[in-house]
This record gives C-alpha cells, structure tokens and sequence, in this order.
C-alpha cells in the first residue's frame, strides 16, 4: 500500500481520536449532547428518523441515545395527534439549560482550531472536510445499492 495513503490515514484517525478524547465536561456523552443540540436547534417538530438521517446512524441507535436522555430529563416525547404509534422529540428546560450552560465548552475545539488555524485556513479546512463527506456519503449509498 502507498505510503502517503497509510500516513494519510493516521493522521485522520489521530484527528478524530483528538477530538472525540476531548474532555467537554458534559455530564451526558457527546453523542446525546449533540442530539440534544440537535433538536434544540430545530424550528421544527424533531422525529427518531430526522436524528438518524442527520447523523447517520441507525434508529436504534438513536432509541438508546433518546431513551437515555428521556431518562435524564433532558428531552421528552410528544406523541403525535394525527398518529398514536409517532412522536415528536422536545427539549426540557433541564435540557435547555444544560444546552444554554454548556454550549461554548461544547464548541472550544473547534473554537482552538479556528484561532490556531487562522480565519483564512479554518475556512479551507472546513470546505475540504464537507468535500470528503459528501464524497464518503456518496460512495456509502453507492454502497448500500449494491
């Protein structure tokens, strides 16, 4: 294998080990938190579905995470008037406040990134990041037709 490409991918995976051992503080784990952020941040009602096609991960996955922060108090369900078997997903005010006081801690290793790299370079490193994602997302549903 190319020797480039082997180095290529350490560094990505370092990368992301990085960000995801990035100690937040958060008193939840940084998958609910950014479901939570998530749906905070919506103007519309939020589903299960709508979680997993953003994040792309699968709905029983988002089950665990959304029972989880059901538990906790952070989010509740609202179950739909025009279907029993559906709900919708809101934030409690417990949830809003841990969004509300958490936020910047959250958001500071991008914050370190984009002081460290400067405006001009966070700003390429950002287009060349949703450049490869749209192309890994591609090539996964390519994947999927199969």
């Amino acid at each position: 294998m190319d020797k480039e490409l082997i180095n290529s991918s350490d560094i990505i995976g370092m990368f992301c080990r990085l960000n995801m051992n990035s100690k937040h503080n958060l008193p939840i784990r940084p998958s609910e938190m950014g479901i939570l952020i998530y749906t905070q941040k919506q103007t519309n009602s939020v589903t299960p579905l709508m979680i997993s096609q953003f994040f792309g991960i699968t709905k029983p996955s988002v089950s665990t995470i959304i029972k989880s922060l059901i538990k906790q108090k952070y989010l509740e369900k609202k179950i739909s008037a025009t279907d029993k078997r559906s709900y919708q997903l809101a934030i409690t005010d417990k949830g809003q406040k841990l969004v509300d006081s958490t936020f910047n801690e959250y958001f500071k290793t991008i914050e370190v990134l984009n002081e460290k790299m400067g405006h001009d370079n966070f700003t390429q490193f950002i287009k060349l990041l949703n450049t490869a994602n749209n192309i890994l997302e591609a090539n996964k549903d390519k994947k999927e037709e199969k």
